[in-house]
């Protein structure tokens, strides 16, 4: 299927939009007569569902092709944006069965199958076909995040590269710290527990005393408990269960059982925004070592959703660049973070030493860029033109008016050249959509303190 972008990225001009393909898809389903519908739900272990509703064409010959394309990419989407175990597929037994060799043990996303299923939820993930009638129709649920700023608090983010803390007193910063840490292939837990809780100690010694501690990180989390994430890479499966599963409870024991909770970096950073712009519809994006997501809906509440951004795919070439942890192609993380900078550094004819942590070619490429040079400049643009049409493509399953951009890729002159491409990408390929959503960077207060305030402010204190 042959699409035709307005804007292409200077070092990476095979780049297919997912917006793109999906418009392209949906006027080829118009103009066929034996196109139909096709509903996908979610299933979660909470009971809660989302439904994904489209109209798909008839699933034979050449076809089938686009088809598998379109219905396993947006799947794909669909699962680290708002997550489930159980996929139910109604209106097509025939895509239900590709469906289900995909997504299996054997199949081309066994990763997911396995990460989704197990990991996240503790079930096996399972592909059931049936009726278009008998699919679950949509059920979300809601709740408030944060917002609560009495009292004496501590704030606190860890990062791939740094930890972050703050001691916050009725909402106003009193003391705020970045301390350097690796990690990532850490394998002994009590490397990230003494890390985590040194940092505490930092922001406690600055307060009269502790009432609640908010904390976010890279990853998922349910109910405190880490289900999945990166900073723990390192540590075996068996000491993950073990010591990290529910190291957070054994930190808040160690801190008196006072109100303690830790979510997504992603929700935070959508908090923070929303908490600054006294506005909600907010979709946080922080380009950092990773790709990180978070969605306040329009009532000001998260959705029981993952928000993994980073997996999401938002490029359709066949050869799109390969996530070497997930085994997938085309996936956020490649393009939104200091990865994403790293694969793009010798398409712009830069040399780097070999080996050089991503964090140290980031700031090559900074240094570049404020000295004018035109390598690192195409870098930003690059990122900035895939960025817009990724924008597009998230309002599609995601109710925005704002959008919060921040983390160290978008620091500087390149990070305002990366939102001047996406603007433009967006008032000439999707005017609606540019008039519809602010593009919002922290201002400077809040990219000191706003994080940290907003994650102290997460638990109540009864």
């Amino acid at each position: 299927m042959q699409i035709a972008p307005k804007h292409r990225p200077p070092l990476d001009p095979g780049f297919q939009p997912a917006v793109l393909w999906h418009r392209e898809y949906a006027r080829l389903v118009r103009e066929d007569a034996g196109s139909h519908p096709l509903a996908i739900a979610l299933v979660r272990a909470d009971g809660t569902v989302s439904r994904f509703d489209l109209d798909v064409l008839p699933h034979t010959g050449e076809n089938a092709t686009l088809n598998r394309k379109i219905v396993e990419r947006l799947i794909k989407f669909l699962l680290w944006q708002r997550g489930g175990y159980r996929i139910v597929i109604g209106g097509d037994p025939a895509i239900a069965d590709m469906v289900r060799g995909i997504y299996s043990p054997e199949g081309a996303r066994a990763f997911d199958h396995g990460f989704m299923g197990q990991k996240i939820y503790g079930h096996p993930m399972t592909v059931e076909s049936c009726a278009i009638a008998d699919v679950p129709t949509g059920r979300e649920s809601s709740m408030p995040l944060g917002r609560n700023l009495e009292g004496c608090r501590i704030g606190f983010d860890l990062g791939g590269s740094d930890r972050k803390c703050a001691a916050v007193i009725d909402g106003e910063v009193v003391f705020s710290e970045e301390v350097v840490w690796d990690p990532y292939f850490q394998s002994d837990p009590q490397y990230h527990y003494d890390g985590i809780n040194d940092t505490l100690r930092r922001a406690a010694a600055k307060l009269p005393r502790v009432d609640a501690i908010g904390g976010s990180a890279a990853g998922v989390y349910v109910n405190n408990e880490v289900r999945a994430a990166s900073l723990f890479r390192g540590v075996s499966e068996a000491d993950f269960e073990q010591r990290v599963r529910r190291i957070f409870f054994d930190l808040k024991r160690e801190w008196n059982d006072v109100p303690f909770e830790v979510v997504n970096d992603g929700e935070v950073t959508a908090l923070a925004g929303s908490m600054s712009m006294n506005d909600n519809a907010v979709l946080g994006i922080s380009m950092g070592t990773s790709l990180a997501g978070g969605y306040v809906n329009p009532d000001g509440h998260i959705l029981p959703w993952l928000n993994e951004l980073a997996f999401a795919p938002i490029d359709y070439r066949d050869d799109a660049p390969l996530d070497e942890w997930s085994g997938d192609i085309g996936c956020g993380v490649q393009y939104f973070s200091q990865q994403g900078v790293a694969r793009l550094i010798p398409l712009a004819g830069i040399a780097v030493p070999e080996g050089m942590p991503f964090a140290e070619r980031l700031i090559e490429v900074q240094t570049l860029m404020a000295a004018g040079d035109d390598r690192a400049a195409a870098i930003y643009e690059t990122i900035g033109v895939c960025f817009g049409y990724a924008i597009a493509h998230y309002a599609t399953f995601y109710e925005l008016r704002n959008l919060l951009i921040l983390g160290r890729v978008t620091s500087g002159r390149g990070g305002e050249l990366i939102l001047e491409k996406a603007a433009q990408v967006l008032a000439d390929e999707f005017p609606e959509l540019h008039r519809q959503i602010q593009l919002r960077t922290p201002n400077e207060q809040d990219k000191r303190h706003g994080q940290a305030v907003a994650a102290a402010s997460l638990p109540k204190v009864i």
